[in-house]
């Protein structure tokens, strides 16, 4: 089997998301079907609960999203950008998620910070860019609709590219949402991993507290109104790691 792990780097409070589905979990659920020939290996990181693991105990690494920035004086935002480097230097395949997008541009030779259009919660439309060499949705080829639309959570953006890397989904809001690099590593700012009913209990649950109610309220109308397929991205990142593994062998 093909070993995937998964860094999660979200804080799951119980007090507040008791029987709440954590990241890790989103995302294997998200992926697994795509990939059924992978063992998801879950890292439990932001809660303290694991160690981050070597660039040996693992094919491919998946890095989530996080409610902190890659500014953050966390105590393991030092030693990922080492687990970066190091996979980097291994030839393993990354793939990052929102956070994950913005840390892996990051510590790549680009740049991460808040964004001025501030925090963004709900459904946004982005466009492939042309100049992409595939899909990066799955099912519409580049010859498809250029449009698609996805689930958003995030106040930081990648500001600048990467050397070597090139953006190959952009939205007007969010000119930097997906990268390809010159080497086996991609990313997306938005969340392919949550379908929009995790999404809505998430928002209720934490009305008035990390979301005003105000935020709350206009993200669930749009989840709601928007299309956004349960597989988005899936088939395409499954499709990367197998990839990227088969040229390392």
């Amino acid at each position: 089997m093909t070993r995937i792990a998964i860094l999660d780097l979200t804080t799951h409070p119980e007090s507040l998301l008791t029987g709440s589905e954590r990241v890790w979990q989103s995302i294997s659920g998200w992926l697994s079907p795509a990939f059924p020939d992978a063992d998801m290996l879950p890292f439990d990181i932001a809660e303290g609960a694991m160690p981050l693991p070597q660039a040996g105990d693992f094919d491919g690494l998946i890095v989530s999203g996080s409610e902190f920035g890659v500014y953050d004086n966390t105590d393991w935002m030092a030693p990922l950008r080492r687990l970066l480097l190091d996979t980097r230097a291994a030839g393993k395949p990354l793939f990052g998620i929102c956070f994950g997008h913005q840390i892996m541009a990051d510590t790549f030779g680009g740049r991460a910070e808040k964004a001025p259009v501030g925090r963004v919660v709900g459904a946004r439309t982005f466009q492939r860019d042309p100049i992409q060499s595939g899909p990066i949705q799955s099912g519409p080829t580049q010859s498809g609709p250029k449009n698609f639309t996805a689930h958003v959570w995030h106040q930081d953006q990648v500001t600048g590219v990467p050397p070597g890397a090139r953006v190959i989904a952009h939205a007007e809001y969010c000119p930097v949402a997906a990268l390809d690099y010159d080497f086996a590593a991609r990313s997306v700012q938005y969340h392919p991993e949550y379908d929009a009913a995790h999404l809505q209990d998430l928002f209720t649950r934490g009305r008035d507290i990390f979301l005003d109610g105000e935020t709350a309220d206009r993200a669930t109308a749009e989840i709601m109104a928007a299309d956004v397929p349960r597989d988005l991205d899936a088939t395409a990142t499954a499709a990367f790691f197998r990839q990227a593994l088969s040229a390392k062998t």
